[in-house]
């Protein structure tokens, strides 16, 4: 598993794959930058920084290596898994806010520098919960997780699916470039957008 907080990780991986591999043409960044639930006075810088290094450094390290590839070839996509958090501050959520920001910036400064040489980078908001155990399982727990899935999963449709999230991400990466989504954010169609909370 990639450490990206570790120095030369992303670089290392994207030189790795490019040469033994193939050029990268499709990139998803998915990298979360939760640390959980902490008041101010009980996240310490470490925790901080972490979020911000997952968050918006390691996507910036990326984009240095991948970008300059690209424009060679012509073009490429990036794919940005963002978060609520992008858009919209929660309580004791200070180091994932201000990941998710500067990533929703970030991406939207690697538009305006790259779009005009054939680079797509779209900023996907997932505003919901993922029915996921590697993501909500481990947050939650199993017991809860399971309870969560029988009451709003399942047959409800009321989490996201991880297969119709795949279709949205594929269906951006194929889209001709004069009809290019830059931003988006998914939802489950039982949930409130983000701007009614």
């Amino acid at each position: 598993m990639l450490n990206a907080i570790e120095e030369n990780s992303i670089e290392k991986l994207v030189e790795d794959i490019e040469t033994n591999i193939g050029p990268i043409e499709v990139v998803v960044y998915n990298l979360g930058a939760q640390i959980g639930d902490k008041p101010l006075a009980d996240t310490n810088y470490k925790m901080f920084e972490m979020g911000w290094q997952l968050g918006t450094f390691g996507l910036f390290r990326l984009a240095s290596t991948l970008c300059p590839l690209m424009v060679k070839r012509g073009g490429g996509t990036l794919l940005i898994t963002s978060a609520t958090a992008a858009v919209r501050g929660n309580g004791s959520q200070h180091s994932h806010a201000a990941a998710m920001g500067g990533r929703r910036m970030l991406c939207q400064t690697l538009n305006a520098e790259f779009s005009s040489k054939g680079i797509h980078v779209a900023h996907i908001l997932i505003d919901g919960a993922v029915d996921a155990p590697d993501t909500l399982g481990k947050m939650f727990g199993t017991e809860k997780f399971q309870q969560l899935r029988e009451s709003k999963g399942m047959e409800h449709d009321g989490l996201m699916l991880p297969s119709g999230i795949a279709e949205t991400y594929f269906h951006i990466a194929q889209q001709h470039r004069s009809a290019w989504t830059h931003e988006l954010d998914l939802r489950s169609f039982s949930d409130r957008p983000w701007w009614n909370h």
